[in-house]
């Protein structure tokens, strides 16, 4: 996992390519969405092979934390995250957003590639 603030962000151009450019690789924004959790949410449970409660991907992917608290869960670690936060999920890492009951999270999520998205070839 990687931690990073919106507010740290170099101000580079980002003409070609995207503003996670150094911390997600690829040119393009390739898949992502906006996601409200309710409170207490916990994402991708029991969405695993035979109903297993894991959740990984072959490359990084991005949450941008919009709004609310909570945790990231990561490999069953807990690590708080609050609105600014920028968390980078490596390869292989088991991934779970954890939404508080008081401030429930609202979150982009983003993977990056080569390619741009299929509505923009």
């Amino acid at each position: 996992m990687i931690r990073a603030k919106l507010s740290e962000l170099t101000k580079k151009d980002h003409a070609a390519g995207h503003f996670l450019g150094d911390l997600l690789p690829g040119d393009y924004l390739t898949s992502g969405g906006l996601s409200f959790a309710g409170r207490g949410d916990r994402s991708h449970t029991n969405d695993g092979p035979d109903g297993r409660d894991y959740h990984v991907h072959r490359d990084r992917e991005a949450f941008i934390i919009l709004q609310g608290t909570g945790t990231m869960e990561i490999d069953g670690q807990h690590h708080p995250v609050a609105a600014g936060d920028i968390i980078i999920v490596e390869p292989g890492e088991d991934h779970h957003l954890c939404s508080s009951e008081e401030d429930p999270i609202v979150t982009v999520w983003c993977h990056a590639g080569e390619n741009r998205h299929h509505n923009q070839s």
